[in-house]
């Protein structure tokens, strides 16, 4: 299952992640990651270059904080917006080893519906990060939310794997 290119990524800690995605189910827990193997060979995140994704670092949409939280994990700031893969690969491979989470801190300034996510597109995003970054996000701060995001939340709430790991403090 985890050979040449593929190996690099089927790290210990990265089955650790799948199992503990899972509730260390073992058959769960392969079918995710072949999932996952398969997406990223689709999708290859691991090539996108920051050409492609760079009018969202340029808006300040997205964009790697330059402090950590209290437990020394560290944190991604980030407007709502769908174009998270390029970031979130390059702030694993930034990451210390013994760091397996992340912090996020989503800033709501300025959000309007005229500029919201579509709720397709959260939900594929959503999607993304716990079926192909398990346990990577150990905390999201949202900061500023509009008040419509309360009736969101109602919503994208029911597309989360209860093991997903996303813990939201508003």
């Amino acid at each position: 299952m985890c050979t040449s290119r593929k190996h690099k990524y089927c790290t210990d800690a990265c089955l650790g992640r799948y199992l503990e995605a899972r509730n260390w189910n073992l058959n769960k827990s392969k079918k995710m990651l072949e999932e996952t193997i398969k997406w990223r060979s689709t999708y290859k995140p691991e090539e996108i270059q920051w050409d492609e994704v760079s009018h969202e670092g340029e808006t300040g949409k997205l964009y790697p904080a330059n402090f950590h939280d209290r437990q020394g994990r560290s944190v991604l700031i980030l407007r709502p917006e769908k174009q998270v893969i390029y970031i979130l690969e390059n702030a694993i491979l930034n990451i210390s080893e013994d760091q397996e989470q992340m912090a996020w801190l989503m800033d709501f300034t300025g959000w309007t519906l005229s500029t919201s996510v579509p709720i397709k597109s959260a939900r594929e995003t959503i999607h993304i990060l716990q079926n192909h970054y398990p346990e990577r996000l150990d905390v999201a701060f949202l900061y500023n939310p509009p008040r419509i995001f309360e009736a969101f939340w109602k919503i994208v709430k029911y597309f989360l794997d209860y093991m997903c790991g996303l813990f939201l403090i508003i």
